[in-house]
């Protein structure tokens, strides 16, 4: 009888965090938050400006409540949820006590928190339903966290074998490694090019995928929103 109560609580909290995902607003919110991180925020902090722990708790919490109400298993949002907080965990620990090994494992922890995000996000894209502004977005949002996920594992790679990358600017500090490399991974997504150039032929290889996957995702993201377009037509 006691625990009746706290079920009612959860069912309620799954209930609304199902309509605020299944709406536009989370998708909306949670690609707003990442396109400011990563145009604004991230950039800026290589010249010492503060804010992107706010940036990073608000699409940590989006994130946490998604996994949440998502198609998946009991077992999988728990280690979803475990993943995430001790992401941020190692990542508190990192900037407190700064050592190699916490921002190894940081890096690490991130790139597949980052990945974990990108499922959710596909997942929530393509639920059931009517094809919407929020879809798009999420396509978008999620492009952008592939993009940030190479970018940690580049940073994983730098800090496990130094000199993977030449910097024509060496990175003084983990803000602007974090920097530079973002701008080296979406450079290579969108196959622009930048002037940071891969050494290790680990990472050479690693940036031939990620420009691979640059010039897919958007070819199989606009086939599969058409097919759901044209399902929900002939639905309709």
């Amino acid at each position: 009888m006691t625990n009746e109560p706290h079920q009612a609580r959860i069912a309620i909290f799954k209930l609304e965090m199902s309509q605020f995902w299944s709406g536009d607003l989370g998708l909306t919110l949670v690609t707003l938050a990442v396109a400011v991180l990563v145009f604004v925020i991230i950039p800026m902090r290589e010249a010492g400006l503060q804010g992107r722990a706010f940036f990073d708790f608000v699409v940590l919490l989006l994130m946490l409540s998604a996994a949440l109400v998502v198609n998946q298993t009991r077992v999988g949002s728990i280690a979803v949820v475990i993943i995430v907080l001790a992401t941020g965990v190692v990542l508190g620990l990192g900037r407190t006590h700064p050592t190699l090994f916490l921002h190894e494992l940081g890096s690490a922890l991130v790139t597949v928190t980052l990945l974990i995000y990108v499922r959710i996000v596909l997942l929530v894209m393509f639920r059931g339903g009517p094809v919407t502004w929020s879809r798009i977005q999420g396509g978008v949002c999620g492009y952008l966290l592939l993009g940030m996920a190479w970018a940690s594992a580049y940073q994983f790679v730098e800090q496990m074998y130094p000199g993977a990358f030449h910097f024509v600017t060496p990175p003084a500090n983990i803000d602007q490694l974090t920097a530079k490399l973002i701008y080296f991974s979406f450079a290579t997504l969108t196959t622009v090019g930048s002037d940071i150039s891969p050494v290790l032929p680990l990472v050479r290889s690693m940036t031939i995928m990620e420009a691979i996957v640059g010039q897919l995702y958007p070819a199989i993201l606009i086939g599969a929103v058409v097919s759901m377009a044209m399902h929900s037509r002939v639905k309709s």
